[in-house]
C-alpha cells in the first residue's frame, strides 16, 4: 500500500512542510446563503445540494467560538494538530456585505493556534472589495485560501444541474483573486450528470490553463431531499463505480503539475443521508484506492503535466 502524500502533493504535506507542524482545517458554518436559493439568481439550490452533507448540523449552527472549540479538541486528538485554518465552508461564505464578513473572519482569527482562513464560495460572489479583504487578511501573513466551487467547466452542465453560474465568471474570479496574491482552490466534481471521463479531463485542462494553486476532486454522490435523488431514483442518474472513480481521479491527478496543491481526492457524505453510492461512505477506502493506482502505474502528481501541456498547446 502507498500513502497518498508519497504520490500526491496533498494540503497536509504542503501546511507540514510551511509550518513545521500539522495544521488541520476546521469547517464552520457562519450561517450563510446562497443566491442561488434566495431567489437572487435562483431557488433551491443546485440538484445534488443538501448542505448536511458536508456541514453536519447546517441551518441551526452553533456560534463559531462554540464550532471552533468543539471541533479543535476532537480534530486535534485524532491528528495531533495544534494549529487550524477557519474553514468557512457551508454555503456561500461571501454572500454579505464586506464589513459583516470582516467582522465574522475576524472573530475567527482572533484564536491564537488559528493560522488563516479558508473561505468557500461561488464564483459569481466575489467582488472586488471580498477580494480586496481577503488580499489584506494574506499581506498580514495569515494563511489565505478562495475555494472556488465551479464543479465543471462546461456551461451545458452548470445550467442542467442549476448553478446559476457558468464558466466564464469562474475565470473572471480566479484571475482577479490570483492577480491580488490571493491563492485560488478550484472544486470539480467527477460523475455530472451527461458527463463522462472525457468532460473531467478538459475542465482540468481548462482549470490549469486559466491558473490555479490547489485543487480539490468530488465524485458526485446522491443525497436525500435532492432533485438529484428524484433522478436516480427514477433511473434517470447512475453513479459511477469506485473503480471507475479511482482511475479517473489517478488520470486527472498525472495530469496536474506537482506545484498545485490537492485539498481532496474524494468526498463523503454521513451515512444517515447518503443514497448513493455506498462507497462514498468509506473515505479512507477510496484514499487508499488511488494512493494504490498510482503506486500500481508507477506515477505520480505531475507525472504527464508535460504530455498535458503538449496537448493543449499544441494548435498554438
Amino acid at each position: 500500500m502507498s500513502m497518498l502524500s508519497e504520490r500526491v502533493h496533498t494540503f497536509g504535506r504542503a501546511m507540514l512542510d510551511r509550518y513545521g507542524e500539522r495544521v488541520h482545517k476546521i469547517a464552520l458554518d457562519a450561517g450563510f446563503t446562497c443566491p442561488n436559493r434566495d431567489g437572487s439568481k435562483g431557488i433551491g439550490g443546485c440538484t445534488f445540494c443538501n448542505n448536511k452533507s458536508f456541514a453536519p448540523g447546517a441551518r441551526e449552527p452553533a456560534s463559531l467560538v462554540a464550532q471552533f472549540d468543539r471541533a479543535r479538541g476532537r480534530i486535534g486528538r485524532a491528528t495531533g494538530a495544534r494549529r487550524f485554518i477557519a474553514y468557512f465552508q457551508a454555503y456561500t461564505n461571501t454572500y454579505a456585505h464586506v464589513d459583516e464578513l470582516r467582522a465574522l473572519y475576524d472573530s475567527a482569527l482572533a484564536a491564537p493556534d488559528v493560522v488563516g482562513l479558508a473561505i468557500g464560495t461561488r464564483p459569481d460572489c466575489v467582488p472586488p472589495p471580498v477580494l480586496a479583504l481577503l488580499a489584506e487578511y494574506r499581506d498580514r501573513g495569515h494563511e489565505v485560501w478562495l475555494e472556488l466551487g465551479l464543479q465543471s467547466s462546461f456551461d451545458a452542465t452548470l445550467a442542467r444541474v442549476n448553478r446559476g453560474h457558468g464558466f466564464a465568471e469562474y475565470r473572471t474570479a480566479t484571475r482577479a483573486a490570483r492577480a491580488l496574491g490571493i491563492p485560488v482552490c478550484c472544486h470539480l466534481i467527477v460523475g455530472l450528470p451527461g458527463e463522462d471521463e472525457s468532460h473531467s479531463h478538459v475542465s482540468l485542462d481548462r482549470v490549469l490553463d486559466i491558473g490555479v494553486d490547489g485543487l480539490k476532486l468530488h465524485p458526485l454522490h446522491v443525497v436525500k431531499h435532492t432533485k438529484l435523488a428524484i433522478e436516480w431514483k427514477r433511473g434517470e442518474y447512475q453513479p459511477l463505480d469506485e473503480a471507475d472513480y479511482t482511475r479517473i481521479a489517478a488520470d486527472l491527478i498525472e495530469r496536474t503539475p506537482w506545484d498545485v496543491v490537492y485539498h481532496r481526492v474524494t468526498g463523503t457524505a454521513s451515512p444517515d443521508i447518503l443514497l448513493a453510492p455506498a462507497w462514498c461512505a468509506k473515505k479512507w477506502d477510496v484514499l487508499n484506492g488511488i494512493a494504490d493506482e498510482l503506486l500500481r502505474r508507477g506515477t505520480r502528481q505531475g507525472s504527464r503535466a508535460a504530455e498535458h501541456w503538449k496537448e493543449t498547446h499544441h494548435a498554438a
